[in-house]
């Protein structure tokens, strides 16, 4: 069943959108705040957010960016904010679609369904991934020839096969595996991309697949 996070200050919405959704068969967890709406992505790990950019004590958008620091789970923006700038502002940020309210609960649905259905399609194409001589699952966390990876290799190559062709920096990469104190610690990707490519690229010393971009970051080329 799909979980949904209803993120909005307004007691009458989230009461509203609750008794919609649970009608409709998804199961649905509410924050009033930012904060709340951070904590709650964390402990009940939704499968789409429905985010109000109007909170009362963080921005909408800072909760965008806070989420997209760390997951690429679907987000819909609910917002009284109408103008094209602020549609831009969220999508940029990393919002995947934008509702203005007022608004009908049967397009708000209909854009629901079209989220997960692309998400789900997105993670069926991801799920495995031909890289060189062998076959990456992403769901399963599996690789052909029986390759095995420590749970930290498998943390920075995930990053990189999720966005094909992206250049992923240092400091993110660095930031999601380790967190923003080792941010200057770029010896730590050296040594885990040399033992990434060692187990999975046919020449090591000469990657086609796991790019390096020097003084930049990494790259995962198909």
């Amino acid at each position: 069943m799909t979980r949904i996070l209803v993120v909005d200050d307004e007691p009458q919405i989230l009461r509203a959108l609750r008794i919609n959704l649970a009608a409709r068969h998804y199961e649905v967890d509410i924050a009033a705040d930012g904060a709340a709406a951070l904590r709650a992505a964390v402990d009940s790990s939704p499968d789409l957010v429905i985010l109000d950019l109007g909170l009362p004590d963080l921005d909408g958008i800072d909760v965008i960016h806070g989420l997209r620091g760390w997951t690429t789970i679907p987000i819909i923006v609910l917002s009284g904010r109408a103008g094209n700038q602020d549609k831009i502002e969220a999508l940029d940020a990393g919002a995947d679609d934008y509702v203005t309210k007022p608004f009908g609960i049967d397009e708000l649905l209909a854009r629901v369904r079209a989220v997960t259905r692309r998400t789900a399609t997105q993670e069926a194409e991801l799920a495995r991934v031909q890289l060189g001589d062998h076959v990456i699952d992403l769901t399963s966390k599996t690789i052909s020839s029986n390759v095995r990876l420590t749970p930290i290799e498998w943390q920075i190559l995930e990053m990189l096969l999720r966005h094909p062709g992206k250049l992923i920096s240092q400091r993110h990469l660095l930031t999601e595996v380790w967190g923003a104190r080792f941010v200057k610690e770029t010896h730590y990707l050296r040594q885990y991309m040399a033992q990434l490519r060692r187990k999975l690229e046919r020449d090591p010393a000469n990657p086609v697949h796991l790019i390096t971009e020097p003084g930049m970051g990494y790259r995962f080329k198909p």
